[in-house]
């Protein structure tokens, strides 16, 4: 499922889904990226405050790719990479 990602809102409650679809509790989760339970809760309640390692790391505990695309296809001046948010 591809999901388009526009504010630290909306990727708080996007990673929350991907990791209760794949049944892991936020300490199995911890686990799997080498961190306790509170620092993947806050991770989750706050993911504009993680570094982007760490934030890869649950991406890909969590089998999630990140593609980052530009927001103008058309135009060769969009900045590659660049956030809409």
């Amino acid at each position: 499922m591809d999901s388009l990602i526009h504010s630290p809102a909306q990727l708080s409650a996007h990673l929350k889904s991907l990791r209760k679809a794949r049944r892991l509790t936020q300490a199995q989760l911890g686990a799997l990226i080498g961190v306790g339970q509170a620092r993947v809760a806050d991770i989750e309640k706050n993911p504009g405050a993680v570094n982007v390692a760490q934030l890869l790391e649950v991406l890909h505990a969590l089998d999630t790719r990140l593609l980052l695309t530009s927001a103008d296809k058309t135009s060769p001046s969009a900045a590659p990479g660049a956030a809409d948010w």
